[in-house]
């Protein structure tokens, strides 16, 4: 009776080895172990990587990702200190990326504004001058953090670190919050929506060289329609330390025209003075 005992009690042993390796890992475990957890800032990154993928995936996936050039028409309303200071703009922009742009205002379109890499201008019936230095600072910042920019080319860089930072509130809609920074510690916050899993805020901040004060700069995406297969934000709206600083109303967007690189280029000889 103990030899068979002892039979039973060896079988029931190899069998509970043989399913406890045969069990998947439990949530949160890394690959292979069924007891040590991954780290919580493993786990973040994992959690944060996913909801990006699922967010792009939502914008459109490679014909979101393939965008080369963005030509838009609206109407765009200025702010100081959250009060509107106009009657409203309107606009034509075209945009080739990474760093190409052209925004012409007025009824007429006699007023152009042109990025070209680190450079801009502003052309009028004056003539053409360079943005002065902060104009072209808070244009290359807004630029630096733009949402395209973040998606294609700082999640490619080495050194970029993501976090998953929970469920909230963004625009009055229930929103996942997440993270990215790059290898210089510069970050942006993303808050995503719950269902359409489209974003619906960005979010980051810049210390003033010159008074060493935070600003926060935000953008809130609104009225996505789908255009060649890309979800695309009719109404965009840009905060300044919490004030409303800028609205855009899009009334048609393409994309993908085949921009000529004319279409950036301010002739020099034709520069005036301030």
């Amino acid at each position: 009776m103990k030899v068979f005992f002892s039979l039973f009690l060896i079988v029931f042993s190899l069998s509970a080895a043989a399913l406890a390796q045969a069990s998947p890992p439990s949530a949160g475990t890394s690959p292979g172990s069924t007891s040590q957890p991954l780290p919580t800032d493993q786990q973040s990154a994992l959690k944060a990587r996913a909801l990006l993928d699922q967010m792009i995936q939502a914008l459109g996936g490679q014909a979101y990702l393939n965008i080369q050039d963005i030509s838009q028409e609206g109407r765009t309303y200025s702010f100081h200190l959250g009060r509107p200071n106009s009657a409203g703009t309107m606009f034509w922009r075209f945009y080739k990326f990474p760093d190409k742009d052209r925004v012409e205002l007025t009824k007429k379109r006699d007023v152009i504004e042109i990025f070209n890499g680190n450079k801009g201008y502003e052309i009028t019936y004056k003539g053409t001058r360079p943005n002065d230095d902060k104009e072209l600072a808070d244009y290359l910042r807004r630029r630096h953090y733009g949402l395209d920019w973040v998606l294609r080319s700082w999640l490619s860089e080495p050194g970029v670190a993501l976090f998953y930072e929970g469920q909230t509130v963004a625009d009055q809609k229930s929103a996942e919050q997440i993270t990215i920074m790059n290898s210089k510690n510069e970050a942006v916050t993303l808050y995503i929506d719950l269902n359409t899993h489209l974003p619906v805020k960005k979010s980051f901040s810049w210390r003033d060289p010159t008074d060493k004060q935070r600003n926060v700069e935000d953008e809130i995406y609104d009225n996505y329609r789908p255009i060649q297969g890309v979800m695309t934000p009719f109404d965009v709206t840009r905060y300044y330390n919490g004030d409303m600083s800028n609205q855009r109303f899009m009334t048609s967007v393409s994309f993908n025209k085949g921009l000529n690189d004319t279409l950036f280029e301010a002739n020099p000889s034709n520069t005036s003075k301030k």
